[in-house]
């Protein structure tokens, strides 16, 4: 049998060189098969039955991308969708600050005013402390959570933050010359909105920010006072296993931290930040300009009120139990990405970095 050539394999034999003929005169090829979208392939870590993630990404004002992954809820299995609210942990100071501003336009009150107009019961080493210095971390005060009991399981308010300061006479540093990132200070900012509007903090925001632009589910949570509407809970992974960690004793603070917002409403808080709907230009740029410089954070040259500064880019983090959140704006380039999720690891601005450069 050796040598001899079976029927089917000679018409292979005298087909190949037809084939390879037919190629090298252009008859074209079957198309490739499509690769993973980049965007999914950056996020597939939050894919699946696992806690997820929103991402948005404008330009020019419009989405070019809206995506959820992931799921809100494990246990109910409700996947995130671009209206799931998460806990926005610290990028709500900027909705703090803004506040402040708009108190500030109102004629209301002047950054340059001592706390301690607002609220007298500040320890006297407190006293040289001016709004301006809340607003931009260099305020010196003791941050509070170092003050809370070390077992306390009871959550405390904004209301408790200040009652925490006024048993400690004492400052890291003489206000305005130093920084130190500071959850105290937006805290008694948040009250400080109380008392100079006659609204409690949450009603403020409500109305003077979330229903002009149309940001109609996000809150200032309040436990048994606000509900959250399609709201994600937060995880950790603990033991090979995700568990539901999604409060803590720090979670109720409003002022520095207790916001929910979709990545939809954020679209909307966005477009605001560009024109003079709320804040004035002069609001606006002050807001968005170096305040302070910082020197010992990564990607932060420095801080303008409520917003981290690192060249043309403004952005926040936000991370708190079963949480992790970050905005990157480019205004120049009026582009901005925002990843928001419900978990504890990984902080996601160098992913927000990395989706930005797909659509640069």
């Amino acid at each position: 049998m050796h040598g001899i050539e079976s029927a089917p394999m000679r018409g292979a034999a005298l087909l190949l060189p037809l084939l390879l003929g037919a190629c090298a005169a252009g008859v074209p090829s079957m198309p490739a098969a499509p690769g993973p979208d980049p965007l999914d392939a950056l996020m597939q870590d939050y894919a699946g039955r696992v806690p997820g993630a929103a991402v948005l990404v404008l330009r020019d004002g419009e989405p070019v991308a809206r995506r959820g992954y992931g799921l809100a809820d494990l246990e109910s299995g409700t996947a995130v969708g671009p209206g799931t609210r998460f806990r926005l942990a610290s990028v709500s100071k900027q909705f703090t600050a803004a506040a402040i501003l708009l108190l500030a336009q109102d004629g209301r009150l002047a950054l340059e005013d001592p706390v301690a107009k607002w609220l007298p019961s500040l320890p006297p080493a407190a006293r040289g402390v001016t709004l301006r210095h809340l607003l931009t971390h260099t305020s010196g005060l003791v941050d509070y959570e170092g003050l809370m009991a070390a077992d306390t399981t009871v959550q405390v308010h904004d209301a408790d933050v200040l009652r925490l300061l006024e048993g400690a006479d004492r400052l890291y540093f003489a206000p305005g010359s130093d920084y130190r990132y500071s959850n105290s200070g937006y805290a008694l900012l948040a009250l400080v909105v109380g008392r100079a509007s006659g609204r409690d903090f949450a009603s403020f925001l409500r109305e003077r920010i979330f229903a002009p632009l149309g940001m109609r589910g996000a809150v200032a949570f309040e436990d048994g006072v606000s509900q959250v509407a399609e709201r994600a809970y937060g995880y950790s992974f603990e033991d090979g296993r995700w568990l539901r960690t999604d409060q803590s004793s720090t979670s109720a603070v409003l002022g520095d931290g207790g916001i929910y917002a979709s990545i939809d409403e954020l679209a909307k808080w966005d477009a605001a930040l560009y024109d003079d709907r709320l804040l004035s230009d002069a609001s606006r740029s002050a807001a968005f300009s170096v305040q302070t410089p910082v020197r010992d954070e990564a990607d932060v040259e420095g801080y303008g009120y409520g917003w981290r500064i690192h060249g043309d880019a403004l952005w926040h983090s936000g991370e708190t139990i079963g949480f992790r959140n970050v905005i990157v704006r480019w205004p120049k380039e009026r582009l901005a990405v925002v990843v928001l999720s419900n978990r504890n690891d990984p902080e996601p601005y160098g992913l927000a970095l990395k989706i930005a450069a797909l659509y640069r």
